[in-house]
C-alpha cells in the first residue's frame, strides 16, 4: 500500500558449500559462540577471532561431509533413542528431565537444538563404527607382542595426559606441500619454544580432529599413543614438547601435560552362584509364574529337593539350565542390578527368596566366594582395547582425508 515500508527479506549467507550442501553464517557464527564458552569456560586463552572461525568451519565441513555419507548408507537414529540418551545425561547429573531443560536454557542452548545435536554425534559414532572401528582387527599375537613389550617398559599401567598439534598433509603430496607444511610446524615448534601457550596454538593452527580442545588428546596408556611417538613419550618429562614428528597424516608436534598411575594388581570379589528361572509366557502369567518358583524353592529348602535336578527340568534359562542352574563364577557387575543385589545379600548356602528381574521370577543361591586376581585377564583385554584404540584413530585419520580430497568444498569467509 502506498507509504508503506517494503519488506526486505534477509538472504541467508554462505559460509562455505560442502559438495551439494551448505554451511551458513548463522550455523557458523551459533557453532563459533558455543566453542568459545567452552572455552572460557576452561580458562583457555582465545585466539583472534578469524583464526578460531577458520577452525570452527574446517570442523563443521569435516561433519557435514561425514552426515552426508551417514545419509548415503542409510544411517538413522530414532527419536527413542535420542531420548534415552538425554534423559541417561539428566540422571547421570542429578536432575529431573525438566530440571535439565532449565539448565540448558539458562545455559544458551535451545532444548530442539541440543536433540539435534545428540542425534548428530549419534549419526556420527554410528558413522565410524561402520566404516572404520567395526572393520578394525586385534589378533592374539598382536596382544601377545604388545604384552611383551611393556613388559621391558617401566610403568607399565602409566597413563599419559598429552596434547597434539597437527599440520597435515594432502594425499599424494607434492615435495613442495611437504616442505611447506615442515616449514610451519618448525615455525610453530619455534613459538611454543619461546613461550607461546600450546592450546592456544593448537586452537589457531593445528588440523586435528582435538584441535578446537587445544589439541587434547585426553588420558592414554603407553599402548593406545601412536607408534610414531610413543617410544617419545615415556622418555619425556612433564610439560616437555617434542620436536617435529613426521608420519603419514602430516607433521606433529605433542605435549605431556600430565602423568598418572603405576603397576598394580587387579583382584576381583567373585560369587559362586546357581538359579532357577521361570519365565512369565502368553499362556503362564506373571502371578503364575511367581506362584511357581515359590513352589518350587519350598521342595528344594522344606522337602530336601536337588536344586540342580529342579533347575534342569524347570529354569527358563537355556544358559545355565543343562548346567544345573550353575552361572560359575560371577563378577561384580555382570548381573542385572536386581539379581546383584539379591545375591550380595546372601550367605554361601542360602537361597534367596523368589524376586522379579525383567526376564522373569528367580531364587537364587550362593554357594561360595572368593577374592580371584585376574591381572592377566585384564592385561590381555585392556591391550585389545588400546591396540583397537590406536588403530582406531589411525584408520579414522586416514578416512577422513580421504573423505575429504573426494569433496567438492568452497570457503566463502572471504566474501
Amino acid at each position: 500500500m502506498p507509504g508503506e515500508k517494503p519488506v526486505v527479506q534477509e538472504i541467508e549467507t554462505i559460509a562455505a558449500v560442502v559438495n551439494e550442501d551448505v554451511i551458513t553464517r548463522t550455523e557458523l557464527e551459533k557453532r563459533l559462540q558455543l566453542i568459545k564458552q567452552q572455552l572460557q569456560q576452561k580458562g583457555t586463552p582465545l585466539p583472534p577471532d578469524n583464526l578460531i572461525r577458520k577452525q570452527v568451519l574446517d570442523q563443521m565441513v569435516l561433519e557435514r561431509l561425514q552426515l552426508q555419507e551417514a545419509d548415503k548408507l542409510g544411517i538413522r537414529i530414532d527419536d527413542e533413542t535420542v531420548n534415552q540418551v538425554i534423559a541417561n545425561l539428566a540422571r547421570e547429573n542429578n536432575m529431573s528431565l525438566e530440571q535439565f531443560r532449565e539448565v540448558l536454557g539458562r545455559e544458551g542452548f535451545g532444548f530442539r537444538e541440543f536433540r539435534d545435536n545428540i542425534r548428530q554425534e549419534l549419526i556420527l559414532t554410528q558413522l565410524r563404527k561402520q566404516r572404520v572401528a567395526n572393520r578394525i582387527k586385534v589378533t592374539e599375537r598382536e596382544i601377545d607382542n604388545y604384552l611383551a613389550t611393556m613388559a621391558t617398559r617401566k610403568g607399565r599401567n602409566t597413563e599419559y595426559h598429552l596434547a597434539q598439534i597437527l599440520i597435515a598433509l594432502p594425499e599424494a603430496a607434492s615435495p613442495e606441500q611437504v616442505q611447506a607444511a615442515r616449514e610451519t610446524a618448525e615455525d610453530i615448534l619455534a613459538r611454543l619454544r619461546e613461550g607461546a601457550d600450546f592450546a592456544q596454538t593448537a586452537i589457531e593452527v593445528s588440523n586435528g580432529r582435538h584441535s578446537l580442545e587445544g589439541g587434547d588428546l585426553g588420558w592414554l596408556k603407553a599402548g593406545q599413543i601412536p607408534t610414531i611417538y610413543s617410544g617419545l613419550i615415556t622418555d619425556m618429562k612433564e610439560g616437555e614438547i617434542s620436536n617435529v614428528i613426521r608420519s603419514p597424516s602430516g607433521f606433529h608436534i605433542v605435549k605431556l601435560l600430565e602423568t598418572r598411575g603405576d603397576e598394580n594388581r587387579h583382584v576381583v570379589h567373585q560369587t559362586h552362584a546357581r538359579h532357577i528361572l521361570i519365565k512369565p509366557t502368553e499362556v503362564l502369567s506373571l502371578e503364575e509364574a511367581r506362584d511357581r518358583i515359590t513352589k518350587l524353592r519350598q521342595r528344594i529348602v522344606e522337602d530336601g529337593a536337588n536344586f540342580a535336578i529342579l533347575a534342569e527340568t524347570n529354569s527358563d534359562d537355556p544358559g545355565s539350565a543343562s548346567q544345573g542352574g550353575d552361572l560359575g563364577w560371577v563378577n561384580p557387575g555382570t548381573m542385572v542390578p536386581e539379581f546383584e543385589k539379591q545375591m550380595n545379600a546372601l550367605q554361601p548356602g542360602e537361597i534367596s527368596k523368589p524376586f522379579q528381574t525383567e526376564f522373569g521370577w528367580h531364587i537364587v543361591q550362593v554357594l561360595d566366594r572368593r577374592d580371584y586376581d585376574d591381572t592377566s585377564e585384564v592385561r590381555r583385554s585392556q591391550a585389545r582395547q588400546n591396540i583397537g584404540q590406536r588403530k582406531t584413530n589411525a584408520a579414522l585419520q586416514t578416512w577422513l582425508r580421504e573423505l575429504r580430497s573426494e569433496a567438492y568444498v568452497e570457503y566463502r569467509l572471504d566474501q
